[in-house]
């Protein structure tokens, strides 16, 4: 039976129906990197009637619905590019923040159009717990004062998150328009085409320290308590959509570890 206190599923539909008719993509410049595939997904919130904030640079999520306790973080990823992770500036991606269940769109356009206006190639929605389950972590921004030789320069402690993707997490999601969402939210619109486990680590990371003369970053773990519980999803597609069944993949590319260090 439909899940009536979510949205997800309407809003996979929506996504879904757009591509398969064709209805594109359009950057409003080529310096536009970010806004472009948010704007193809806030036209499909705008046709369903649902209201949201507007997005705005460093909110999280991209967009928080104003009749429900929901919101959608947009993952725009070009390709061919870097499709194995994404950075996240702002937060550590979660199901849950502030109140609201968090669902992430991945969605994969052409890498260099020739034109302004291009298709939606593929996209994953899943529920942000897929991507991490842990929901007590609270991100902040830190710094410390007194460095340099005049004890006049701050460091800023501003942590960027670098997560895979469900591309690079799965097998059958190329090419294809999927949800995930966690096992027992149901809807007789979608047809199941894999179940996926994704089970807790031995260790947790708590803590880092930064040698500043060194160069060197060193990790601080505690045994996880939670290390072997399994989470369970389901992938869907729209009911009729023919497709390869969906599966976690046992490993991982080999670029999964691919940032912006620099």
């Amino acid at each position: 039976m439909p899940d009536r206190a979510t949205a997800c599923v309407e809003v996979f539909l929506a996504c879904d129906m757009a591509v398969r008719k064709g209805i594109l993509i359009h950057r409003v410049s080529r310096q536009d990197k970010e806004f472009h595939f948010q704007n193809w997904f806030s036209k499909r919130l705008d046709e369903l009637g649902i209201h949201y904030d507007p997005p705005a640079r460093n909110s999280y999520p991209d967009f928080r619905l104003v009749q429900m306790a929901e919101g959608y973080e947009v993952k725009g990823l070009a390709y061919p590019g870097r499709e194995a992770t994404y950075d996240s500036n702002s937060q550590v991606p979660s199901g849950f923040h502030n109140s609201r269940t968090i669902y992430y769109l991945f969605g994969r356009y052409p890498k260099d159009p020739d034109t302004d206006d291009y298709p939606a190639i593929d996209f994953v929605i899943c529920h942000g717990d897929f991507l991490n389950a842990d929901h007590t972590y609270v991100h902040q921004n830190k710094s410390i004062k007194g460095f340099g030789s005049y004890g006049d320069i701050m460091i800023r402690d501003r942590k960027m998150y670098v997560a895979p993707t469900p591309f690079a997490l799965t097998d059958g999601t190329t090419g294809q328009r999927t949800l995930i969402l966690p096992k027992g939210m149901s809807d007789t619109r979608l047809e199941p085409v894999g179940e996926l486990t994704r089970v807790e680590c031995e260790k947790l990371v708590v803590g880092y320290s930064f040698d500043l003369k060194a160069n060197v970053l060193t990790p601080q773990y505690i045994d996880n308590p939670a290390a072997g519980t399994t989470h369970q999803f389901v992938a869907y597609r729209p009911k009729g959509v023919d497709g390869p069944a969906v599966s976690m993949r046992t490993i991982l590319p080999e670029n999964l570890s691919d940032s912006s260090e620099d």
